[in-house]
């Protein structure tokens, strides 16, 4: 599933299509959204923003086009009269006079009052989004301490979107990582240095991940490793999906296990209880 970052950066495709411009055409295939989608034809599109990994695209009559990648949906931008080279299954087209915005493969679509989105269940309960600008590391650190979500493990408590929204799986295993703390932990067993370190981490990762498309290894060690002959699989992760191989810190063999349901990786030298 697309995380916080690959949904940001495909809102930012899409705005350089959509926002400021007037739709032409708009077609859904959902039957239940079929004839409203039509009727959109002529709106003008406000703004396309995110909020964890949902699509908000907010037009200008007051309503909002909300839409979920889920596991397999896909937005794809294309100059009008194009079409993507895909398999997939179109649900949700929004057409300009010189571009289109296809979604594919996604089951939840929905068309929204605007000013009712903070009573969507789904919306209603994320919690900060953590590429928000206003978000800053010492609300999420007074966050990790708060009596909800101290006594949970990081290893569940980072694929809670009540908690942090757009943190998914392979953002969990390399924030852990890189604020040196074991996925087993509870924010109650660190210090306050150590709840300091994991909150500048998460985002500080997170927008690294935005920033680069992707890549969650910090510049110099991403450098380091291409100049080695590594390709994009090889420099991308410091120890998601690098199980059985070094570390790249400390030589130590990454361990993947399984929580939450979900894969997770970490360093045991590296990420020690504290």
């Amino acid at each position: 599933m697309p995380e916080g970052p690959e949904i940001r950066l495909e809102a930012d495709r899409i705005a350089k299509v959509l926002a400021g411009q007037r739709i032409e055409q708009a077609q859904c295939t959902l039957p239940a959204l079929t004839r409203r989608v039509a009727r959109l034809a002529g709106r003008r599109v406000d703004a396309v923003e995110t909020r964890g990994k949902a699509m908000l695209i907010h037009l200008d009559h007051g309503h909002t086009l909300y839409s979920h990648n889920q596991l397999y949906g896909r937005w794809f931008v294309q100059k009008r009269g194009e079409l993507p080279n895909t398999g997939r299954s179109l649900r949700l087209a929004l057409h300009t006079a010189a571009g289109s915005a296809l979604l594919y493969s996604a089951s939840t679509i929905e068309l929204l009052k605007t000013a009712e989105l903070g009573t969507h269940p789904f919306l209603s309960r994320l919690g900060p989004d953590a590429l928000s600008a206003e978000l800053d590391w010492r609300t999420l650190a007074a966050r990790l301490d708060t009596p909800t979500f101290r006594r949970r493990s990081l290893a569940a408590l980072y694929l809670d979107q009540g908690f942090l929204a757009g943190i998914g799986n392979y953002l969990r295993s390399e924030i852990l990582f890189f604020a040196g703390v074991p996925p087993d932990a509870r924010p109650m067993d660190l210090d306050d240095r150590t709840r300091a370190t994991l909150a500048r981490v998460s985002l500080t990762v997170t927008r690294r991940a935005y920033e680069a498309r992707g890549v969650t290894n910090p510049h110099q060690r991403v450098q380091a490793l291409k100049a080695a002959g590594a390709k994009r699989g090889g420099y991308r992760f410091a120890v998601f999906a690098r199980e059985g191989q070094a570390c790249h810190d400390c030589g130590t063999t990454i361990v993947r296990t399984e929580a939450n349901s979900r894969r997770l990786y970490w360093c045991p030298s590296c990420q020690r209880a504290r």
